[in-house]
């Protein structure tokens, strides 16, 4: 067990001395970069700078508290933090405003993400986890406001399940659920809801989390009076300090920026409470300055007047730091001691600027070098085509005018001469082709990779197990095939755990987890409040840590409360991070050919297009669902998996296999085979695909149905093409919006599997009306699709070509 700050401060003067004039060599080297990052973007050598000072001095207290295994989720503005955890160095800070792409200089995103937004490596290059336990963790940050909550709530939930949960490698992400999740936010940002959401859920859950809310009295512009009902947080969050004897709501610390020895013990307070008492604690930062405003995007003198200016410059945190330094005195032994002399702090000064200076100027040079081999390989190879085509030469003069070279400027030369070159068929012009495309393939890599797994983990390679069934296999409602598929899962799988609303007591509304909670637990299977942005977050957080949870969102329709988590956060990290985080979170939730507004939409588009990064699976009926999650739980990816509503209570044949069969993601299945169309469906609207096809059989049209299983990814094997191939004729059917999923679909046929040269008639997509669905039977019958509309319209397709053979209908 891990001891906490307060059982480790026994030390001599000497020690403590050390301590202490490194927080201040820190605290300075921090604003030294901070100075400097925003003279770098002024200069125009990087393109945007947003930075920590005037933080330095309680993140340095912060740091002091932050064990192996801990983690923190945060924002922008932690680099003093970063720095005194060892998780950022000064030339990997400047490697990230330069956006290099180097992992080993800029380990956080390989300059995918602007400069402030930090990250660990959780993972082994291969994709496999390291040992979390062994080093101190920083989540990938997003700059959204307030959006590193949920996945905070998430990341200190993980520790109250390991207390109890333990299976084979659970030592790599938890020491006995000793671990805190640590996370940061701007004051301005407690305004969100967010930030509510995921305080109220950790006072309920009692999980050991710190939120440190660093108050500067400003949003950008905006003073805090503006932001919330009351300008002080501290007084807005008295509801929520929890009372002696009661297991619900936490700790309130305030404190402030600039006083050293205060800060240190707010945080081994807060260290204690969270660490040794499971109980979530908030440190309201306040007093913090500003010294160069908001971001290089603009001046705080703007909006701050002359008053607060003068105030913020006293009350300057290194400022405060320096003159307690200086009037430190203790007698021992008879002997006055001091910290150190003003000198001493000068010198100190001195260095911290020169420390920052070196880190910039090898950064940037390590970054120049990378630009300069790669111009020195191509541009001699450039100017052999100046004999082939003039506009080349001009080009080139034009690419060595410049002041500063970016790699597009490189790639802009190289394609621009390409063009003037077509047609020419030469060894110098092929010799820039060869390079150019081992030169693409390398920025690829760069820019492009990583959205999903590269690990033989990757869902792709889940080897299909198919359902076996026997004379004793019985026809059970789906429900039950599910929730005797997820007691298998839960057996077999220690580390998998199910939340949302409804999902423990009564086993989900659909009764899909029915005596789930009785047989493991309520930690494994659990209730949530009504809170879905933060059911997400605890999913992301577990599954950053290692477990595999399962965040249930009641209803389809409900998903779009947690959109901005999925867009922003969960889809982003394995790219965002270039594969350094991952987590492999399943969503689980129900949808499609209910009744009402609210409970039978179909945002599916939405989601595909906002989320690509989590695979969007589809199955038709229970056991193809049954299936995915088995699949899911063998990968290391991210999956929202949407079971169909109205299939809980029609009848399927139960696998004797259960835990065991497999879906494979991203192949599609042919259920009825046809020679004169194709259709493309999905989900719910399969069963009345399927009845229309059987409807213009009797009209003598032959429909071969494909249920497409899988949206992201989508038809791996391009067997769609095949079945257009042979039809000569293509209709994708949904319940989507006119141009959502089907217009998705169509582009994936039509253009990646090139299928157009196949068609004989123009392509048809059949999808729902553009507004949500009316209530009732009737309702869906003239909001979205029916059978009626689907064979009308195939069948004027067969009028249009051969209206004798297929007389109009009206």
């Amino acid at each position: 067990m891990q001891t906490t700050y307060i059982e480790t401060q026994q030390i001599s003067f000497q020690d403590f001395k050390n301590q202490i004039l490194e927080d201040y060599r820190l605290g300075r080297i921090s604003r030294e970069m901070s100075y400097l990052g925003r003279r770098e973007v002024l200069t125009g050598k990087a393109k945007f700078g947003i930075f920590g000072d005037g933080k330095e001095l309680p993140q340095l207290a912060m740091a002091k508290v932050f064990r192996n295994g801990d983690f923190r989720s945060g924002y922008y503005r932690d680099q003093t933090f970063a720095l005194a955890i060892d998780a950022l160095t000064v030339e990997s800070f400047f490697a990230q405003m330069y956006a290099d792409t180097s992992v080993e200089r800029e380990p956080a995103s390989a300059g995918r993400q602007m400069n402030g937004h930090f990250a660990t490596r959780s993972l082994n290059e291969d994709g496999s986890w390291k040992d979390l336990t062994a080093q101190k963790n920083i989540s990938s940050d997003i700059s959204p406001t307030a959006g590193q909550m949920p996945r905070l709530l998430g990341l200190a939930q993980a520790s109250t399940i390991y207390k109890s949960v333990k299976f084979e490698g659970s030592e790599k992400f938890s020491r006995e659920g000793n671990e805190i999740a640590f996370g940061t936010i701007g004051d301005a940002s407690t305004a969100e809801g967010h930030f509510w959401e995921t305080l109220n859920a950790a006072c309920a859950l009692q999980v050991p989390m710190i939120v440190s809310i660093w108050d500067d009295g400003y949003g950008i512009s905006v003073p805090t009076k503006n932001q919330r009902a009351k300008g002080d947080i501290t007084e807005m969050l008295s509801g929520f300090q929890r009372k002696e004897g009661e297991n619900q709501g936490c700790e309130i610390i305030q404190v402030k920026a600039w006083d050293y020895p205060a800060l240190l013990d707010a945080y081994a307070k807060a260290e204690h409470f969270a660490r040794t008492e499971s109980v979530p604690v908030v440190v309201h930062v306040v007093d913090v300055t500003q010294p160069q405003g908001h971001s290089t995007s603009g001046s705080h003198e703007r909006y701050k007047n002359e008053e607060r200016l003068a105030w913020e410059a006293e009350f300057d945190g290194l400022v405060k730091f320096k003159e307690w330094i200086l009037n430190y005195s203790i007698e021992i032994d008879g002997k006055e001691e001091v910290i150190a002399t003003a000198e001493e702090l000068d010198a100190i000064d001195e260095e911290a600027k020169k420390a920052a200076k070196t880190g910039q100027k090898l950064a940037w040079e390590n970054y120049q070098k990378a630009i300069t081999e790669l111009i020195q390989s191509i541009l001699p190879l450039v100017e052999n085509l100046k004999g082939q085509n003039a506009e080349v030469e001009t080009y080139i003069a034009q690419f060595n005018k410049l002041v500063s070279k970016a790699k597009k400027d490189i790639f802009h030369l190289v394609r621009k001469s390409l063009l003037a070159t077509r047609g020419t068929n030469s060894a110098e012009r092929n010799q820039l082709m060869q390079k150019y495309n081992e030169a693409s393939a390398v920025e690829k890599d760069n820019y492009s990779s990583h959205l999903y797994s590269q690990s033989e983990w990757k869902a792709e390679n889940i080897k299909e197990i198919k359902p076996v069934y026997s004379d004793s296999s019985e026809d059970v409602d789906g429900r039950v095939v599910i929730r005797n598929n997820f007691d298998k899962i839960f057996e077999k799988y220690p580390e998998t755990l199910i939340f949302g609303e409804d999902t423990g007591n009564i086993g989900d509304v659909n009764q899909g987890l029915e005596g789930m909670q009785e047989k493991y637990g309520a930690l494994r299977i659990a209730d949530t409040g009504i809170r879905e942005a933060t059911i997400l977050g605890q999913g992301i957080g577990m599954a950053m840590r290692g477990l595999r949870p399962i965040a249930e969102i009641q209803y389809l329709d409900y998903v779009l409360y947690c959109l901005q988590g999925m867009s922003d956060d969960l889809a982003t990290v394995h790219y965002r991070t270039k594969g350094g985080q991952k987590s492999p979170l399943i969503i689980r939730t129900r949808g499609h050919r209910l009744e009402g507004i609210w409970h039978s939409g179909s945002p599916m588009a939405g989601i595909l297009n906002l989320s690509k990064g989590i695979l969007v699976l589809v199955p038709r009926n229970l056991t193809k669902a049954a299936g995915f999650y088995n699949t899911m739980l063998q990968a290391d990816e991210p999956a929202i998996i949407v079971e169909c509503l109205n299939g809980y209570r029609l009848k399927e044949k139960q696998p004797d296999n259960l835990g065991e069969f497999t879906v494979p993601v991203g192949k599609i299945e042919v259920t009825k085979e046809g020679k004169d169309v194709t259709l493309v469906t999905y989900g719910s609207t399969w069963r009345i695909v399927t009845e229309a096809a059987n409807e213009l059989e009797k009209l003598g049209i032959s429909a071969e149905v494909i249920d497409v299983q899988s949206l992201i990814p989508f038809d791996l094997s391009h067997e769609i093409a095949e079945s257009v191939k042979k039809t000569n004729r293509l209709v994708v059917i949904d319940e989507d919006v006119e141009g959502g999923t089907t217009g998705f679909i169509l582009q994936q046929i039509l253009e990646k599997q090139k299928a157009f040269r196949y068609l004989d008639s123009d392509p048809l997509t059949i999808s729902a009306n553009d507004h949500r669905p009316a209530y009732a039977s009737d309702g869906d019958y003239f909001s979205k699709p029916s059978t009626d509309d689907m064979v009308e319209k195939i069948y004027a397709m067969f009028n249009e070509t051969n209206p004798q053979k297929y007389p109009a209908i009206f």
